[in-house]
């Protein structure tokens, strides 16, 4: 009970429900295109059968993840990986890329297409989450089933909300590729391998992070102007 009343959990909870509100609108799209096959009646049971199979399996998933961070090194290669995932979100992604997602008129055949197309698109989703569950402290297990509890049903139920207000406010997409970034800086600095040769003082994490934010947005702004210069000049 001491963890719901520390700071530290609220804004880590925070991260991760704004994790997987941005990284997990493909996640919605993918459960909508498995199930658009089945009988009107069985659709609802579908989404809720095939979500249930995917929160579990990214416990386990995280669960593992969070063992992993204490290896040493694993951390810097984790933030390189956050710091490309932050850029991706900033770049406008292809349309097209859940074409080959191929609905099922079989209840179970739509769960386990759910289950596995979410397992594939989890990475980022599981690295994120257990590089913010991380900065918490204990109990980020926990943490980590607290915050999938409540994103998880947003992104089903309001999917569609939330992609119209991304939309309409971009800003929310650059804040959460930053997030990503700033995730990734914590990461890279706390890595155990670096831990002895760089100042074991809060405020230098924080200028860590606050480097990881800047360079998500200024190479995802940089590849954003970049094309735009190409669709000009072409």
């Amino acid at each position: 009970m001491e963890a719901l009343a520390s700071p530290a959990f609220w804004i880590a909870v925070g991260q991760i429900i704004l994790i997987d509100i941005l990284l997990g609108g493909d996640n919605a799209v993918v459960i909508a295109l498995a199930c658009r096959g089945l009988p009107p009646a069985q659709r609802k049971m579908g989404i809720i059968y095939g979500t249930a199979g995917a929160i579990v399996l990214r416990v386990i998933l995280i669960a593992f993840a969070l063992a992993l961070l204490a290896v040493p090194y694993l951390k810097l290669v984790g933030a390189v990986l956050l710091i490309w995932i932050g850029v991706k979100l900033l770049v406008p992604h292809d349309e097209d890329e859940h074409a080959n997602i191929s609905p099922s008129d079989k209840l179970w055949g739509a769960v386990k297409t759910v289950i596995v197309a979410d397992l594939v698109m989890s990475v980022d989703n599981v690295l994120a989450i257990a590089g913010a569950a991380e900065s918490a402290g204990s109990h980020q297990l926990g943490l980590v089933i607290f915050g999938l509890l409540v994103s998880i049903p947003i992104i089903v139920a309001g999917s569609q909300i939330v992609l119209k207000l991304m939309d309409r406010f971009p800003i929310i997409i650059t804040l959460g590729g930053m997030l990503l970034g700033w995730i990734a800086g914590q990461m890279a600095y706390t890595d155990p391998a670096a831990k002895p040769f760089l100042p074991d003082q809060k405020v230098w994490e924080y200028a860590a992070a606050a480097a990881g934010a800047l360079l998500v947005l200024a190479i995802g702004k940089g590849i954003q102007y970049s094309r735009r210069g190409g669709s000009a000049a072409a």
